[in-house]
């Protein structure tokens, strides 16, 4: 409604839909106005819209026919969607400023108004909050939350600390969710750092709900994980007395490990680094490396320099410049300036080297996934790696046999004793039970040792599983007594009460029913526990890669009410940090040299948004091999 004036001079009331002109009240009221908005025809039409036809093709592959229906172009779901999409795919907010991408989106639609940066900027944050809600009601709905937790600084020379979530939802699927990309303020000390976990545990109001925290071997986490189990433990009483709290990331572990053996065969690494440094450094050089490879037709097309502090990258140049041992020589032949070219007996200790860690590369792979379970596949591979381990230590060759002793050292110390959480997950899954822990331990520890070992693992899991059903008596007991007190309020209905002119009837239905409950609330003689460990192990029809102990739990639900609950939060827990790490190579891409002026609030919606977006629309993260290595073309 509009204020016009007449030619009078007298002030009228106009709609803006019909422009009929209505009388301007003194007083000031509005009612009639409002009448006539909720009865204008003309308004009623401009509100629905003209609706367009779409031709919708059909989803069932066995059919030609399509589908044809309306639909209406709305601005603010589009608006919503490229939000998502600049989130998502990491894009700069002034994308939607880009003249081509205004010209595809009028071409799609006519109906389509451009935005500009600002308004973006909104409908991001405006995503960031809805998402935040319904990332919060998921946390809501679940007993137990693991965290992972790492540092990173960034180009902008500040260092942001990310927690990431991982549990189990109602339905048995492991979830991950980023919950804060925070900005953390030097210097690091264990008391700093639990402060700012600690808050952001707060924030989501999930203090009471987390059990266990995977970190790296920095070391101030070691004070911090000691400070925050402290600061739980007022909360919530931790299980096992928190023996499962301090996860240490078995990725980190192994690469200590490795690059300790490494150091043995220092001088013939930075041999084929530099030798691979020196080729790359020219075109010209590449050119006349190039040549030779045709020549020898070697089908390798390039070169591979590594990260030094990542053991991986470093296999994966060795193992690749192994393709190219024999044009290294003929190189040389070519180009005097050459100095570091690697001897044959160094290509032999190569060659060696790259048969050990393809086991450590494989269990890498392996434990690095953060879309299924690994706490349960890591301690199979652990027994693995200390067999090879043992074996290597009693080469003839002197080399090798110093370092796989100085393996077998830092392997001790770290998995010398039983890591209970390791040895939990491997018995829970069904390809395993106390029949594998029975087979492994003998290898990892000496005689005598894998017997107590044993033993300790054995009294863990029972203690474990006590815990889960009290925890499950005590919600029975409630949820009958709360059964009962309605019983006595209310008719439930026909085959339960029956209530005529005189006092409520109990039906024989439901004692039978309350007799029931007041059975399953009783231990049996052989509980869940013994029935599972004392069945055979589950052996795999098909592939036993594509197995998944989480999909095998939840079919077996009915049977292992209590356990199958157990074992699941069990296998939620996380023994890598490598879901933070995937988030810090977000962060590099979305803070670049273009964008380093965005602030750190900006930061984490963009970066927690983009990861609960993509859980959204089901969208899986591709891993970047490049983010370690430098493969050099030689085409």
């Amino acid at each position: 409604m509009t204020v016009v004036r007449l030619e009078n001079g007298e002030e009228k009331v106009q709609c803006n839909h019909c422009n009929f002109k209505l009388k301007k009240q003194k007083d000031g009221t509005t009612t009639q106005y409002k009448r006539h908005l909720d009865n204008c025809i003309k308004r009623r039409i401009n509100l629905s819209g003209q609706r367009n036809i779409c031709v919708v093709p059909s989803t069932q592959k066995s059919e030609s026919v399509s589908g044809v229906q309306s639909w209406k172009y709305d601005q603010a779901r589009m608006r919503e969607v490229i939000s998502h999409m600049i989130m998502v795919h990491e894009l700069p907010f002034s994308f939607v400023e880009y003249e081509l991408f205004n010209i595809v989106m009028q071409s799609a639609s006519p109906y389509y108004e451009r935005i500009g940066r600002t308004a973006t900027t909104k409908d991001c944050w405006s995503t960031y909050e809805l998402e935040k809600k319904r990332v919060q009601g998921l946390l809501n709905s679940v007993d137990k939350i693991s965290i992972t937790t790492d540092i990173w600084t960034s180009n902008q020379n500040i260092q942001y600390m990310v927690i990431t979530s991982h549990f189990v939802d109602m339905d048995s699927k492991l979830q991950k969710r980023v919950l804060n990309f925070v900005e953390v303020l030097p210097p690091h000390t264990g008391t700093c750092v639990c402060d700012a976990i600690y808050k952001c545990l707060q924030g989501w109001g999930i203090e009471e709900k987390v059990w266990t925290i995977t970190v790296d071997n920095a070391s101030y986490n070691d004070s911090a994980v000691r400070l925050l189990h402290d600061s739980l433990s007022f909360h919530t009483t931790l299980p096992l007395e928190g023996k499962l709290f301090h996860v240490r990331c078995c990725a980190h572990i192994l690469n200590i490990l490795v690059q300790d053996g490494l150091s043995e065969i220092k001088s013939i690494i930075e041999n084929v680094r530099d030798s691979v440094k020196y080729i790359s450094a020219s075109p010209q050089r590449l050119h006349s490396f190039n040549e030779i490879c045709k020549q020898l037709q070697v089908p390798n097309k390039k070169l591979i320099l590594d990260c030094c502090t990542r053991w991986n990258a470093t296999f994966a140049m060795l193992s690749c410049a192994l393709d190219f041992k024999q044009v290294f020589p003929r190189y040389q032949l070519r180009d005097p300036n050459y100095k570091c070219l690697p001897s044959e007996d160094d290509w032999q200790r190569v060659e060696e080297i790259c048969s050990l860690l393809v086991h450590f590369n494989e269990v890498t792979k392996i434990i690095s996934g953060s879309e299924y379970p690994t706490a349960n596949l890591f301690l199979p591979e652990l027994y693995n790696i200390k067999e090879i381990l043992g074996q290597k230590s009693e080469s003839v060759e002197p080399w090798m046999k110093n370092m796989a002793q100085r393996m077998q050292h830092k392997f001790d110390k770290y998995w010398g004793s039983s890591n209970l959480l390791l040895s939990i997950a491997a018995v829970l899954d069904p390809r395993n039970k106390m029949t594998f822990i029975q087979f492994a331990f003998p290898v990892i520890y000496s005689e005598n040792e894998a017997t107590t070992q044993i033993g300790i693992v054995r009294d863990a899991l029972y203690e474990l599983y006590r815990i889960y059903l009290d925890k499950h008596t005590t919600a029975s007991n409630q949820l009958m007594e709360n059964d009962s007190q309605a019983r006595n309020t209310s008719v439930q209905g026909v085959t339960t009460v029956w209530k005529g002119k005189g006092p409520a009837v109990e039906t024989g239905r439901s004692k039978f029913e309350k007799f029931v409950r007041n059975v399953d609330t009783v231990q049996h003689v052989k509980s869940e526990l013994d029935t599972y460990l004392q069945e055979g192990v589950y052996i795999c029809e098909g592939d036993s890669v594509e197995f998944n102990a989480l999909d095998w739990w939840k079919s077996m639900n009915l049977k292992f009410r209590v356990l199958s609950k157990m074992a699941c939060e069990i296998l939620s827990i996380p023994i890598t940090t490598v879901a933070s790490e995937s988030t810090f190579s977000a962060g590099g891409r979305v803070i670049d040299t273009y964008r380093a002026s965005l602030g750190t609030d900006t930061v984490q919606m963009l970066l927690c948004g983009s990861d609960w977006l993509r859980n959204l629309y089901d969208m899986k993260r591709k891993p970047k091999f490049t983010e370690d290595v430098k493969a050099i073309s030689l085409e």
